[in-house]
Order: structure tokens, then sequence, then C-alpha cells
């Protein structure tokens, strides 16, 4: 099983970025981004394979920009342009596998 840790969340005003970085314990091909907000299901936001393959998520398209660095087994999610509907819990995923999940919060 691979380990994920998230590190990168925390609280921004409306316009304002973050950026979000996931470590895996080990090599793995495709790893994303997920967000859940309260009273919400879980949903995609963004994912990349080995190769650099990416999918975002209509939502966050051309505010949102996913990348990896493979020698780091270490994903990377840039949040710009941020609005309070992107107030979420931000997890990591791979493989079944889900980090703890960091929160971003962003006031109006």
């Amino acid at each position: 099983q691979v380990q994920l840790v998230e590190s990168g969340g925390g609280f921004v005003q409306a316009g304002g970025s973050l950026r979000l970085s996931c470590t895996a314990s080990r090599s793995v091909d495709t790893m994303g981004w997920y967000r859940q907000a309260p009273g919400n299901e879980r949903e995609l936001v963004a994912f990349i394979t080995r190769g650099g393959a990416t999918k975002v998520a209509d939502s966050v398209k051309g505010r949102f920009t996913i990348s990896r660095d493979n020698a780091k087994n270490t994903i990377y999610l840039q949040m710009n342009s941020l609005s309070p509907e992107d107030t979420a819990v931000y997890y990591c995923g791979a493989i079944g596998a889900w980090g703890q999940g960091t929160q971003v919060t962003v006031s109006s």
C-alpha cells in the first residue's frame, strides 16, 4: 500500500493562490487531487500520469494546474484565482490510497 502525504493548504482571500504538494512513498503511475466540501461528495479536481498526461475538472480549468516531479514521487496543485466555492478539504489519491487531507479555506 502506498502512503500519501499532503501539504500546503491554508487560508487565503478570494483571488489568492495556494500550492498543494503530495508525496508518495513509492513511484505511482497516476496520482490525483480530489476535494470534499461540507455536505458534498468527494470530487475529482485533477489527475496526472507519470508520463505527464493530465485531466482537470471543468470547474477549475484555467485556474488550477497539476504537475509532478517523478524523481520525488510528488505531485503539485497550483491553485490561482481562488474563490469561496473552492473551500474544501483537498485529498491526494492514488491506487486506492488517500492522504490525510489538507484544508483550503477561501474567504470572500
